[in-house]
């Protein structure tokens, strides 16, 4: 049995290590474009800011370890076509050499690729002038190129997680940041209320944050420093920042087109379709991660790209591949990011995005110490829970709190409730660890629930009380 994976980041390696462990006899075969296999991609902002002090400690596993797991790596090497009925992927390698390797077994892992925003000027201006966009190794490598020039300040396009994460890193190394997000507020996955805070975050550690703002144009400054010019407008008026380097982080899109070209049918957003299995409709061709429709447990079919899915999807079909039954149990978009000294997460639906999936929600906004106020420390948790005012399930969690009130935890007993199918009600009833330094009696989400509960079931009883006969 031969397995062939497109893909060395986290769905082609762990549809790889899985087969290897369900079957230590499979012949397994790794093709990717670059050189780096199983990288943290996430972990980049974190050596741009010097935190991790060297780029192959990015790696979850060197090429010597992966091949000790038995899989043959074929590096820089590009796909270039699939052939379905001889079972053979066409590729090129580094040399410009083509060639085609034969299969039983095809999982595709190709990922995603950055969105390039409308933004003039970008097609003429790259990483040699100091505009840069931030997905692989390469991107990283010259990013820092650009550092080692001594740039004094950036513009980051985009308040997502990567730009977020950015402005951190950026401004760990003594650079004066502008971030600007077109949509009204910075961190666009979690409501406004809290994309607020996060803001207040940024500005208070020297990042000039102009949210609602479009770029319409990124050139090269007059005079002869060589600066870079971002013009774009903000509520009809015109705004124009100089900066040393542009970086340019505004999402992904699924890399599906080498899948598409071969005859896999698509999804939403251009992905590749699979089943829970993660088969696509191509004979003996399964496919994972960032390239693919996303299996959401509240929303059904949609497109999350996220790490951890990647891991969890190409355990399946490298599982799957050597004739399993494996099914992915579907994502809830769990996130947590770090802004400074405080941490943003969110699992589940917010209110908009559960209207718009057909529920009757309620959001009710409350705040918690994340432990005891009497013992030194302690912080306030924000808190945004989304339940259904019907049936009272719970369908989602937003949390706003500093660095060291263990956001990133208590978002997973969300995730694990939603994941359950409990109700807000339910959550209370969780026997959740206590002790005066780390947490209360009620534990800091049950407080947050019960604040739903009580907003809920009062409005509830107003709603009686005006439906009694003699009530005014």
């Amino acid at each position: 049995m031969h397995l062939l994976m497109i893909g060395g980041s986290d769905a082609g390696i762990s549809a790889a290590l899985r087969a290897r462990e369900i079957d230590s006899s499979a012949e397994v075969t790794v093709v990717l474009a670059d050189a780096f296999p199983n990288f943290s991609i996430c972990g980049i902002p974190y050596y741009v800011s010097g935190d991790v002090t060297h780029w192959r400690n990015l790696a979850h596993r060197t090429v010597a370890d992966l091949e000790v797991a038995g899989m043959t790596l074929r590096l820089d090497t590009t796909a270039r076509e699939i052939d379905v009925a001889r079972r053979g992927l066409v590729v090129t390698a580094a040399d410009g050499t083509a060639d085609m390797i034969s299969y039983d077994k095809l999982v595709i892992g190709t990922g995603a690729v950055p969105v390039r925003p409308p933004i003039r000027g970008l097609d003429s201006l790259g990483p040699s002038d100091g505009v840069h966009q931030l997905h692989t190794m390469g991107d990283t490598f010259a990013v820092m190129r650009t550092l080692e020039r001594g740039p004094a300040s950036a513009v980051i396009v985009g308040a997502g997680y990567i730009g977020l994460e950015m402005a951190e890193a950026l401004t760990a190394r003594g650079l004066a940041v502008t971030q600007m997000e077109q949509l009204p507020e910075v961190l666009p996955a979690v409501d406004n209320e809290l994309g607020a805070l996060v803001h207040a975050e940024l500005a208070s550690h020297g990042v000039k944050v102009l949210a609602g703002t479009t770029v319409h144009q990124v050139s090269r400054a007059e005079g002869p420093e060589g600066r870079l010019r971002v013009d774009g407008s903000t509520g009809g008026d015109a705004i124009s920042e100089l900066a040393d380097m542009v970086l340019v982080v505004t999402g992904v899109r699924p890399d599906a087109d080498l899948a598409a070209s071969a005859g896999a049918a698509t999804g939403v957003r251009g992905t590749i379709a699979v089943d829970r299995s993660m088969r696509t409709n191509l004979p003996g061709i399964f496919a994972a991660g960032d390239c693919v429709v996303t299996h959401h447990r509240l929303l059904g079919e949609t497109y999350l790209p996220l790490g951890t899915t990647a891991h969890k999807q190409g355990r399946v079909a490298g599982e799957n591949a050597l004739g399993g039954q494996s099914e992915f149990a579907g994502s809830l978009g769990t996130q947590v990011v770090k802004i400074f000294d405080h941490v943003a997460a969110r699992t589940g639906l917010r209110h908009s995005e559960a209207t718009a999936a057909g529920f009757d929600p309620v959001t009710v906004e409350s705040a918690a110490d994340d432990h005891k106020a009497y013992y030194p420390g302690s912080h306030r948790i924000t808190m945004r829970v989304t339940g259904d005012r019907n049936t009272r399930r719970l369908l989602g969690l937003q949390l706003f709190g500093h660095r060291d009130a263990e956001v990133a935890k208590r978002i997973d007993i969300a995730a694990a409730a939603i994941f359950h199918d409990m109700t807000v009600d339910d959550v209370s009833d969780l026997d959740l660890s206590y002790t005066p330094p780390l947490g209360s009696p009620w534990e800091a989400v049950q407080m947050g629930t019960q604040a739903w509960t009580r907003q809920v079931t009062s409005a509830r009883s107003r709603i009686t009380a005006t439906q009694m006969p003699g009530a005014h």
